[in-house]
């Protein structure tokens, strides 16, 4: 599913964010950038042990940042790691789309023309992935209608539920004609 927001795409594929061959790809990180199960699992298994050991030279950062390593040997040049809200933690929606702020803006920072982002802290972290949805969605729709370099946004969700939480919110907040 693909929408042209001022000329440029946002998208949602279904499938592994390690796999995509964008300019960066976000993982959905731990304040601490340790790269420990689910995307941060894959990513660290993947790319090899670069990425983690230039998380060990940033660490920690605060819930709804992010910070920027390179992508050892994934497809992507660049890994951005952006902390989400653990639910239950107070403020959550707020610290989520702070953390997606952070990067789509580190991104633009660094002259990246495309980004892959996961639903971010919907897994252990908890969070409802369509709340989430809106969420994201709604930050990087804003995003791209203002002044960025970014030519494509890709959502990359893994399994079925998260995409059709994706889909529908993306229907929602910008009607496809």
């Amino acid at each position: 599913m693909r929408l042209q927001v001022k000329g440029r795409s946002l998208e949602l594929l279904q499938g592994d964010i390690t796999e995509l061959d964008t300019d960066g790809i976000v993982n959905a990180a731990n304040a601490q950038l340790i790269l420990g199960a689910g995307v941060a699992g894959a990513i660290r298994t993947k790319g090899g042990p670069s990425i983690q050991e230039e998380c060990n030279k940033i660490g920690p950062i605060r819930v709804g940042q992010a910070a920027i390593t390179g992508a050892g040997s994934l497809k992507a040049k660049y890994v951005i790691h952006a902390v989400g809200p653990r639910m239950g933690e107070g403020d959550e929606d707020q610290k989520l789309l702070s953390a997606t702020l952070s990067a789509l803006r580190l991104a633009d920072q660094h002259g990246l023309k495309s980004i892959a982002l996961p639903a971010i802290s919907t897994g252990i972290f908890g969070f409802p992935v369509e709340r989430c949805a809106r969420i994201m969605l709604g930050a990087a729709i804003d995003y791209l209608r203002g002044d960025t370099g970014l030519d494509r946004v890709v959502f990359c969700l893994f399994g079925h539920e998260s995409y059709s939480a994706f889909q529908l919110a993306l229907k929602e907040l910008a009607p496809i004609e």
